[in-house]
């Protein structure tokens, strides 16, 4: 008896004391700070070194910046702008209108933006690309869309989902009554958006339109695919200037610039957000059948418009990688029709009998093995530090901000941080190690993980465990009666997490995996530059496994997640 007492006294100072040593919330977020600082702060206070370099400062990189920074903005403003015009009528649809698979059909709208981009950009590519579906109905190929067209549409197929999200929830908030009033004073359906719902709905736009134009702004894998240098936004020109001219410090100096452009925004962001909450009893919902005719033609036509948009590009990825469209190897104008898994098959095969070009299978497994463990030291990092932001206080006021900036910076900035800090003779084997990625993948999903482990570890009533150490548990009892049987499905949820965006994470891999230990990502990017058919067509067999393994993901998350748990 004396024993659990003594028990009982060491888990409620363990556990309940907030000065406690172990227990507070500095020694908790402690190893995830010192990681922070070593691999995302530090880099980044080197990259803002390197624009101190005078030789810097000439007219060609002014004009080379001012022409990139434009064509980022005009691209971003552009796509943001037809994400709209999809967006809004859609989340007007979803707000308004029930019909038979609108659960369906709003997942699918969701799906492109958890997908990689190197996924989303292979879809296009095998829907409208030259060597695509397209481009074999049309012999003449007068429909063939530009590059430049492929980047907006892959922009709008990403983002939409944002603007249904955020402005069809905003929409639920409004009283219908409205909008039957002004159409009993004669107001027509247009007059009833631009005079009555649009004013209403300002803050709402405003949010989504930012961060669509955030995610825009920032684009790199669909840029870099489907347009490639011609079209270089600021971080396809830093991966440019870094990867392929070596010039560190104007790299450094448009890094800068996307830092301070995408900081500035997810800070509007985060201002317009606050204003936008939603109230803690939701509206009941006021969808409808449609009666009228006009209500009838507008929802068929945008429930057939959506389901074209968002389903033909993810069908035909897979469709294309069974599916010969070329001519046999050395042979010109005789194109071979048919069914194929030789596209699968070649994935085994390493032709070039390099270890510089290692089969694309060998690339699979290398992309297994980093997100495992991204998954563990994202986990390790994760627990404590969400266990220390679940205590509301003045201090975890501060941190979770602070904690929070790896998602305002891209993961091209991330990887060109890493050249600059790693890359002189003391840290020379961290940067040839194939380690070096994981530890770029757990910077980028840590946050991920934190928002999805705090909300359940705040769930824990702590009376709970005061009873079980009252009654002589352990304090590992405990963790295992109490603690886990709540922490284990966001546990699992946030591991799965971490594991998918490892391994559709492209932009830092791009710039640091080594030649012989690629990325599924990557080597899917390294294919579809290179000419032949065959490798186009495992480039499509290799971004419909990554889609196949990565809807999984998205699976195994929403039957994970707790109701309500989490901001992502």
């Amino acid at each position: 008896m004396i024993n659990k007492d003594f028990q009982g006294n060491l888990f409620n100072r363990f556990f309940s004391s907030r000065s406690s040593f172990l227990r507070g919330s500095f020694f908790l977020s402690l190893p995830a700070i010192l990681f922070l600082a070593l691999f995302f702060f530090y880099p980044l206070a080197r990259i803002l070194g390197l624009t101190l370099d005078t030789s810097v400062l000439t007219v060609d990189n002014f004009l080379l910046t001012s022409r990139v920074l434009s064509f980022t903005f005009y691209q971003a403003f552009l796509s943001t702008l037809l994400t709209f015009l999809l967006g809004l009528p859609a989340a007007y649809l979803f707000a308004r209108f029930d019909f038979r698979g609108k659960s369906l059909l709003r997942a699918m709208t969701a799906i492109p933006f958890m997908l990689p981009t190197v996924v989303v950009a292979s879809s296009f590519n095998a829907l409208l690309g030259n060597r695509g579906w397209l481009s074999f109905l049309s012999s003449s190929f007068l429909f063939q869309p530009s590059p430049f067209v492929l980047i907006l549409l892959a922009h709008v197929f990403y983002n939409t989902t944002i603007v249904i999200r955020i402005v069809g929830n905003a929409l639920t908030q409004l009283d219908p009554r409205l909008e039957a009033a002004a159409r009993t004073l004669g107001a027509n359906p247009l007059q009833v958006w631009t005079h009555v719902i649009l004013p209403l709905l300002r803050v709402p736009l405003l949010a989504a339109g930012l961060l669509v134009f955030l995610f825009d702004f920032t684009s790199f894998g669909v840029i870099l695919l489907l347009g490639g240098a011609k079209f270089a936004t600021l971080e396809v020109e830093i991966y440019i200037q870094a990867l392929q001219l070596l010039n560190l410090p104007l790299a450094a100096l448009l890094s800068l610039i996307q830092l301070l452009c995408t900081l500035t925004f997810s800070i509007l962001y985060s201002r317009l957000s606050v204003q936008m909450l939603v109230p803690a009893a939701p509206r009941p919902s006021t969808a409808r059948r449609p009666k009228t005719l006009f209500e009838k033609i507008y929802m068929a036509s945008f429930v057939f418009l959506l389901s074209s948009f968002f389903v033909l590009p993810l069908l035909a990825l897979p469709v294309r990688s069974i599916t010969r469209l070329e001519a046999d190897r050395g042979q010109r104008g005789d194109v071979q029709y048919g069914l194929t898994a030789s596209y699968y098959s070649e994935l085994f095969v390493n032709r070039r009998g390099s270890i510089f070009y290692v089969p694309p299978a060998e690339a699979a497994r290398n992309s297994l093995a980093y997100a495992a463990a991204t998954v563990a030291l994202s986990l390790l990092l994760g627990l404590p530090l969400a266990s220390a932001l679940a205590r509301p206080g003045r201090f975890e006021r501060i941190l979770d901000p602070l904690l929070m900036l790896p998602l305002g910076a891209s993961a091209v900035t991330l990887g060109l941080g890493f050249i600059v800090t790693f890359n002189q003779p003391s840290f020379a084997f961290l940067l040839s190690s194939p380690l070096v990625i994981p530890l770029a993948h757990t910077i980028i999903a840590l946050p991920f993980v934190v928002r999805a482990l705090q909300p359940a570890i705040a769930s824990i009533p702590e009376r709970l465990r005061h009873a079980a150490a009252t009654l002589g548990a352990s304090p590992w009892r405990v963790w295992q009666n109490v603690d886990w049987p709540i922490l284990a499905r966001a546990i699992l949820s946030a591991a799965t997490f971490a594991f998918t965006v490892s391994l559709g994470e492209f932009g830092a891999a791009t710039l640091l995996a080594r030649p012989d230990f690629p990325t599924l990502p990557v080597a899917i990017a390294r294919f579809l530059a290179q000419p032949g058919g065959l490798n186009y067509g495992q480039a499509m067999a290799m971004s419909t496994i990554l889609m196949g393994v990565t809807l999984l993901g998205i699976l195994s998350i929403e039957k994970l997640r707790l109701p309500g748990a989490g901001e992502f």
